[in-house]
């Protein structure tokens, strides 16, 4: 994928096109005031990670906190972690300090900026365009992509919208605890099973973002589970989004990470079980020319081929392999 839109600097290739297929099973936070855990993150195993000027940094600190970044990203050895930072929402005073301060101040390693609580396409659109002023006027030779964070009613509401908006998304992001608060739920605690309610509070958010993310290309991931020491339910929780099809989940703690790879990459079980339908349904669409066949006690036909290669997709761009025979 990667494709030059209208207006977009079609000349301009690289990080961008680099990060959008690649895993981002864990998305682990990362402070921007903490140099400690911004020192931290590079070797903690998390397929993404995103630095924040946001909600965990304190407003008195927020103009610091970018230099913070910007020395993080340049200095230290991300390997081929997905590399991005969250701003401000375009509600508050900071946010166009934040975009410019630090795509004009990191080197080419940046992939992204994630851009939170958006509500309507043109909030994605502004941020498209204050980039490509950007890029046009420092010469860089990358794409920045972005990030769009679903946290409000509004924002749900417009989310076809906003997943078309810009050839530079790469992923639609669902944020519990504040889309709790837009919809006045009687919850204190985000991203967390709710034993009262006799189902899942989420599931219909879940399932809108997805078809919209889907819709448009895009990587879909859950937001974070707020009860960081609960890894068995943090396990169950994120089972949900992942067998509905999201491809990852943020990690707000290292011990985070771990658990979150392993629910967002498939078995090496069903790994290998793809590559057995694939090779079933080539031999009897090529060979035998049917169009279905029977695999063991199954029928399987075309729909059963593009099954099996979403899973060897999501497999490979975990690093698997098929199981020696």
């Amino acid at each position: 994928m990667g494709w030059a839109g209208p207006g977009a600097a079609g000349s301009l290739v690289g990080m961008s096109e680099r990060s959008r297929n690649l895993p981002r099973r864990s998305c682990l936070s990362v402070p921007g005031s903490s140099e400690k855990m911004l020192g931290k993150a590079p070797g903690l195993g998390a397929d993404m990670v995103f630095l924040d000027l946001e909600d965990s940094v304190a407003p008195l600190e927020k103009e610091a906190a970018r230099e913070k970044v910007v020395a993080a990203i340049n200095g230290q050895d991300w390997g081929e972690t997905v590399l991005c930072v969250r701003v401000n929402a375009w509600d508050t005073q900071w946010t166009y300090r934040d975009v410019i301060h630090v795509v004009e101040g990191c080197s080419e390693r940046l992939d992204e900026l994630m851009l939170p609580k958006v509500q309507s396409a043109a909030e994605v659109q502004a941020l498209d365009m204050l980039l490509t002023q950007i890029e046009e006027t420092t010469g860089r030779k990358s794409r920045v992509g972005i990030e769009a964070q679903i946290e409000t009613a509004r924002g749900l509401i417009n989310v076809d919208e906003i997943c078309a908006a810009s050839d530079r998304l790469e992923t639609i992001i669902f944020g519990p605890a504040d889309f709790a608060a837009s919809t006045e739920m009687p919850v204190l605690t985000g991203g967390v099973q709710v034993p009262e309610y006799p189902g899942d509070h989420f599931h219909y958010v879940f399932a809108r973002i997805l078809m919209a993310g889907r819709a448009n290309g895009l990587q879909v991931i859950d937001g974070p589970y707020l009860k960081i020491r609960e890894l068995d339910a943090l396990r169950d929780y994120a089972m949900r989004t992942r067998i509905l099809g999201y491809d990852g989940k943020w990690s707000l703690h290292p011990d985070q990470v771990k658990v979150i790879n392993e629910v967002y990459t498939p078995t090496q079980e069903q790994f290998d079980k793809a590559w057995d339908i694939l090779e079933a349904y080539r031999q009897a669409t090529d060979d035998d020319r049917k169009g279905a066949v029977m695999f063991g006690d199954e029928m399987i036909d075309e729909a059963s081929r593009k099954m099996a290669t979403k899973f060897l997709t999501r497999g490979e761009r975990a690093g698997m392999s098929r199981s020696s025979e």
